[in-house]
């Protein structure tokens, strides 16, 4: 399963800043060919230490993360809905992404100029969310146009797009998000098919300074944000720059030296992680020991599928344990079956986070 999460903000916000640190932590190209597809994109693998653990048991070939692609989307100005400066690049590019990723100055910088001559982190966010929304106004405002032709045909879907487009735009033009739209299964795949910007999942970056930013407006800012369906987390991109060619004890020594127990690496990933629903299994043996990523509830079945499809379609059985059990018998790892420690579970099983799968299948 892919994950990508594309950057945005307004000029100057330390957006490329931040983006340009964490994706120094760019894996080798030749674990993942083509992985340099743009000067704006990087995948970079998720940090997990259960993968250093497993490894130290299995003492595999090779050792494969989980990875992310990271895109630092064009600026935005005000007006972009319109072109204003890249606005129809930034628009273009936004609709590929999985979750966006909105960072939000809250650190001052005398030497860094805000486009807008100020430093007011929810204003900053204010405008992005509007330009958003009236990108997606403008949307809906076209698919309403089309929808009339079915209307005039009598066709009942056009009815029921009608409703529930109506519905949508005037929520829109209420300065809400399509995400916090209400709809039932019925009406989703309607708003789906439109692809709208604001229906996205969207996680705030407040970056800060060495002094944390303001406390009120980081608190309201969290406000805003769960009004938006969304979430926030505080990130210091200028110290996530300075670590970024440190290696990871540097890294440790330095966090701790800050009062800090992960990177802001560490912190964004699973925050995408938990704002898209997903979650980790492994796979381990002798030739590789790899994380995968699967949506939460998935079955045995679909995770399998995550590795080939083969695997899914020719699908027998999986074998299951969990990483604990691996931990507890570390050695006694080749035993754990005697020890009743591995399950024989079909299709329908649900997987659960830090899954360790064996699956078998058919010719």
């Amino acid at each position: 399963m892919n994950l990508n999460c594309g950057f945005v903000g307004l000029p100057n916000v330390g957006k490329s800043t931040l983006f340009n640190a964490l994706s120094k932590n760019n894996i080798a190209a030749e674990n993942y060919p083509f992985c340099t597809i743009e000067p704006n994109t990087g995948i970079v693998e998720v940090p997990d230490e259960r993968l250093k653990d497993l490894s130290k048991i299995f003492n595999p070939e090779k050792t494969i993360h989980n990875t992310v692609e990271f895109i630092d989307i064009a600026g935005l100005v005000k007006n972009a809905h319109q072109g204003e400066g890249l606005g129809n690049q930034f628009l273009s590019q936004i609709r590929s992404v999985n979750v966006i990723i909105q960072v939000v100055r809250f650190f001052n910088d005398n030497n860094i100029t805000h486009v807008e001559n100020r430093v007011d982190p929810l204003d900053d966010m204010e405008i992005i969310n509007t330009e958003l929304i009236l990108a997606d106004i403008k949307t809906v405002e076209k698919s309403l146009e089309k929808n009339v032709k079915l209307i005039k045909a009598n066709k009942p879907e056009g009815r029921l797009a009608e409703e529930i487009l109506s519905g949508l735009l005037n929520h829109l033009n209420d300065g809400l998000a399509a995400r916090s739209f209400e709809r039932n299964s019925k009406e989703n795949p309607v708003i789906k098919n439109l692809f709208l910007l604001t229906d996205k999942p969207m996680i705030y970056v407040a970056n800060i300074d060495d002094n944390g930013g303001d406390i009120k407006q980081i608190e309201e800012a969290k406000k805003i944000a769960e009004k938006n369906y969304s979430s926030l987390i505080e990130i210091n991109g200028k110290l996530e720059s300075e670590m970024a060619d440190f290696n990871d004890e540097e890294k440790k020594l330095m966090l701790k030296d800050y009062g800090i127990n992960e990177s802001g690496l560490s912190v964004l990933i699973k925050e995408a992680y938990r704002t898209l629903g997903l979650e980790t299994f492994f796979t381990c043996g002798d030739k590789e020991v790899r994380a995968w990523t699967m949506k939460k509830g998935s079955q045995a079945v679909e995770a399998a599928g995550e590795i080939h499809t083969d695997f899914s379609t020719k699908f027998i059985k999986a074998e299951i344990f969990t990483y604990e059990d691996a931990m507890n018998n570390k050695e006694k790892i080749n035993e754990l079956k005697t020890l009743g420690l591995v399950k024989m579970v079909g299709r329908d099983y649900i997987m659960q986070e830090g899954d360790i799968a064996y699956f078998i299948k058919g010719q």
